[in-house]
């Protein structure tokens, strides 16, 4: 079961946009009345595309979000903060990057009358976060949870345990309708949904598997 359909929250507007390169998904959250707004894992290759739909529909970008520091492309941020003079830099204090905001478990980030809470899940790196919409509707994962799969544990700080803990006590537990939306697809497809996961332990033992390569990795119940 995969998401087809675009987030609808009234009054926030959503935006899913792609960089092909590195297949990488940004997101755009706005509160529609205040026109405060957050991009959630911009890419350097694309930053001025988002800059200029910023400016297009006449956002005020507060926060450049990062879930976590990307192995494999360049975090858009600084040229952002450039474009859009004002915008602050954000990612988790354990991630060994420099930013305006360094946040950690529990951290709220508000733009209008919306927020993202942080919630530390590591497992592909110490310091990856997912971000919460104070809703409980939405839920922006980075690579500790893809669809039907979670990101890579092969790398250094990457540990199959912490990740599995992490996506179980941090993400499962999320209502049913929660829509999940990670950093990364390689199949075309836009999310998933908390309730679609059905076996999740099963999928996720199996991603986990299959990514740490010759790594001895314990089997979980």
């Amino acid at each position: 079961c995969y998401c087809v359909r675009t987030a609808q929250r009234q009054g926030l507007l959503f935006r899913q946009l792609f960089e092909s390169e590195s297949s990488t998904y940004t997101y755009l959250l706005a509160d529609l009345k205040t026109k405060e707004a957050v991009l959630i894992d911009p890419v350097l290759e694309t930053a001025r595309r988002d800059s200029t739909l910023v400016k297009q529909l006449g956002l005020n970008l507060v926060y450049a979000v990062n879930t976590h520091c990307h192995a494999d492309h360049i975090t858009g941020t600084g040229l952002l903060k450039k474009l859009l003079p004002g915008c602050r830099s954000v990612i988790s204090k354990h991630s060994g990057a420099s930013a305006d905001l360094l946040i950690q478990e529990g951290h709220t980030l508000k733009f209008g009358d919306f927020a993202l809470e942080a919630r530390s899940t590591p497992g592909h790196t110490d310091g990856c976060l997912t971000y919460v919409l104070n809703d409980k509707g939405m839920a922006f994962t980075g690579d500790a949870l893809l669809i039907r799969g979670c990101g890579r544990t092969d790398f250094q700080q990457g540990n199959p345990e912490t990740l599995y803990q992490s996506v179980h006590e941090k993400i499962f537990t999320l209502p049913g309708h929660c829509l999940i939306y990670p950093a990364h697809d390689y199949t075309g497809k836009s999310g998933s949904q908390i309730c679609c996961w059905g076996a999740g332990s099963t999928v996720v033992q199996r991603a986990l598997d299959d990514n740490a390569c010759s790594h001895s990795v314990p089997h979980f119940p």
